[in-house]
């Protein structure tokens, strides 16, 4: 998380430290961006950026993070719309996130993103849902998810029904960038994923 000293900073200064960050983490990977490209973009001494940051590794996760706090409030937002149904809820964020990527919002550092997938990374995903191993966050979401046509017996088979969908969903838009998919190719293939999901994979 930035230090104290980044909020206190002028909101104007604040946020063009913000795109200096959006700039260089959406032009390369976080294990290549360059500290003296952001000092130099947001028109800072290189000294002041660790007065804001620990490390250029501090500041990308807060960028991240921003972009999970919004998906976190569609997740929220969706799954009220959709009843409660986890895979119509899923299925609807999917589709917004990726009809978003097709408008080109920042695209480029989710690309950098997903296309660098780590562990660390994939874990700040499942705070989306509450999938990260935070217990009480996840019994307040999962009062919202309508139980009546899964196939759990408890909040332990839930939990890992969700961290399957999630994996599922980053596995996606991880092929979309990769293969370069029109949205309507990769909303196709989401949906036969989820589909078999639904039906489950083995034959009684």
């Amino acid at each position: 998380m930035p230090k104290i000293t980044f909020f206190n900073l002028a909101k104007d200064k604040r946020q063009l430290l913000i795109e200096a960050l959006e700039q260089e983490f959406s032009r390369v990977p976080l294990y290549n961006a360059s500290i003296s490209n952001i000092v130099k973009a947001a028109n800072i001494p290189r000294g002041s950026f660790y007065q804001y940051f620990e490390d250029k590794e501090d500041a990308y996760f807060f960028l991240l993070k921003e972009q999970i706090l919004k998906n976190k409030e569609n997740f929220i937002l969706s799954l009220q719309k959709c009843d409660g149904d986890l895979f119509d809820t899923m299925t609807e964020l999917y589709g917004l996130t990726v009809r978003e990527l097709s408008k080109g919002e920042n695209i480029n550092f989710l690309k950098n993103v997903f296309l660098n997938m780590t562990h660390e990374i994939e874990n700040k995903f499942n705070e989306i849902f509450h999938a990260d191993g935070d217990i009480e966050h996840f019994k307040k979401i999962s009062l919202l998810i309508k139980r009546d046509d899964l196939n759990v017996a408890n909040d332990q088979e839930l939990f890992h029904l969700m961290k399957i969908v999630i994996t599922i969903t980053l596995r996606n838009l991880i092929e979309k960038f990769a293969q370069n998919l029109s949205e309507k190719e990769a909303m196709n293939n989401y949906l036969i994923e989820i589909e078999l999901l639904k039906k489950g994979l083995k034959k009684i």
